[in-house]
């Protein structure tokens, strides 16, 4: 998604983080907005609804664990973000919605990117009748030695 630039909105506190979610057509509650800080702030990342929630507890954000989940969800659902399924057990959204895909650490449950154009995917069948491909996730999964 591509946010353009309001003139006045970014000086507001949160001014930014207000624009993504009215662009998504998400209402800008106080909760939304701090989890949108948090996770748009930097640099791309992964993270898991239990680690934001941390994360925002060390913050001083005063939210659920419950409002955090349904907050990620609305945010998915809306495009803000990728939801990275990497076993039954593990779920991590990610912030970065361009074409890419993923390295997994075992032992640390670290996701790294890795570029869309790295990785080629040939020999795919064709979708069921009545359906269409979506995007395609690889996962490397990878160990330290």
């Amino acid at each position: 998604m591509v946010v353009e630039r309001v003139p006045g909105v970014e000086e507001r506190p949160f001014g930014w983080a207000l624009q993504r979610l009215r662009m998504a057509k998400l209402r800008p509650t106080r909760q939304r907005l701090a989890l949108a800080r948090l996770l748009f702030s930097g640099c791309d990342r992964h993270v898991t609804a239990e680690a934001l929630h941390g994360e925002a507890l060390t913050q001083g954000i005063r939210v659920s664990l419950a409002t955090v989940y349904n907050t990620l969800h609305q945010f998915t659902e809306a495009g803000l973000l990728r939801q990275v399924v990497v076993d039954g057990a593990r779920t991590y959204l990610d912030t970065n919605m361009g074409d890419h895909h993923h390295f997994f650490i075992e032992e640390d449950g670290l996701l790294l990117d890795i570029p869309g154009s790295g990785i080629a995917v040939s020999g795919l069948p064709e979708a069921p009748e009545g359906c269409s491909r979506g995007r395609i996730d690889v996962i490397v999964r990878v160990h330290r030695r």
